[in-house]
């Protein structure tokens, strides 16, 4: 059975927003991080910090929105 070109790039959204996701992560918590190492006066001690957390919460979020299967009702039945 042939399939449309448009089914080819059906899931390239999914994509586009798993990237956005983990570059948000990291731009927001280590510019957080940088202005936490301006205000402290240290040298990349708070950015690192920062770019270590917004990946893992990057990659956290992706996990809830894209990685988990719904295996039922949660109902317990």
């Amino acid at each position: 059975m042939p399939q449309s070109p448009r089914d080819a790039w059906s899931g390239i959204g999914i994509g586009w927003s798993v990237v956005a996701t983990l570059i948000a992560g990291f731009v927001v918590w280590g510019g957080l991080g940088y202005l936490a190492d301006r205000l402290a006066g240290t040298h990349g001690v708070f950015e690192g910090i920062g770019f270590v957390i917004g990946a893992a919460l990057g990659v956290y979020l992706v996990y809830l929105r894209y990685g988990r299967e719904d295996h039922g009702s949660h109902d317990g039945t």
